[in-house]
């Protein structure tokens, strides 16, 4: 079986040069090992907020290494050095906008200052790239999406159409916990893995 290719991007100037310690991508990896059921590999690539750089990591990681799917963390708010959604667009081979505004509308029930979010998703080649928050919580609240007490979904996080999405692409069929994030996808989609 072909297994998934996850690329993690974690953008700061002060975890790329030592300042202090990464929280992105340990968050993302801690998150993706309880979320997926399905085999998987990560590549992890940690650079500063330099478009440039950002746009090298994203196209080595699809290019080169063959990600399915890329998620960034960081860089995606108003101030001058927040350049991810940028550079994301810059390699992008089609954009796809309900990505954005789903995550935007799940961050609107935790803090009003989510419009303020520039986060995109796009497809590069094979590849679905998304662009995650800085902060852990706020992660898995996108990827997760919005819970009432008992658990049950109010409002879907992103990760529910990622595996369709991936399928869609020609990548691995990918199944997911869902205790964690129920994947979402049309029942001629559903494949029985034996």
């Amino acid at each position: 079986m072909n297994t998934l290719r996850i690329g993690l991007v974690s953008v700061s100037d002060r975890a790329s040069s030592g300042v202090y310690q990464d929280k992105g991508i340990p968050a993302l990896a801690e998150w993706l090992a309880q979320a997926l059921t399905s085999p998987f590999h990560i590549e992890t690539r940690l650079v500063p907020d330099e478009q440039p750089m950002i746009e090298q990591a994203l196209c080595e990681l699809v290019d080169e290494m063959g990600c399915h799917l890329v998620l960034t963390t960081g860089g995606t708010g108003p101030a001058r050095r927040d350049v991810t959604p940028d550079a994301t667009l810059a390699i992008a081979d089609r954009i796809m906008p309900g990505f954005g505004e789903q995550m935007r509308q799940v961050s609107l029930h935790f803090v009003p200052t989510a419009i303020l979010s520039r986060q995109v998703g796009v497809i590069r080649k094979q590849a679905l790239i998304l662009n995650l928050p800085g902060q852990p919580k706020s992660i898995k609240e996108t990827l997760e999406g919005v819970k009432d007490e008992s658990g049950k979904v109010i409002l879907a996080g992103v990760f529910a159409s990622v595996a369709y999405c991936i399928q869609l692409l020609d990548g691995p069929y990918i199944e997911t916990n869902a205790q964690v994030v129920a994947s979402f996808r049309p029942k001629s989609a559903v494949k029985e893995i034996k």
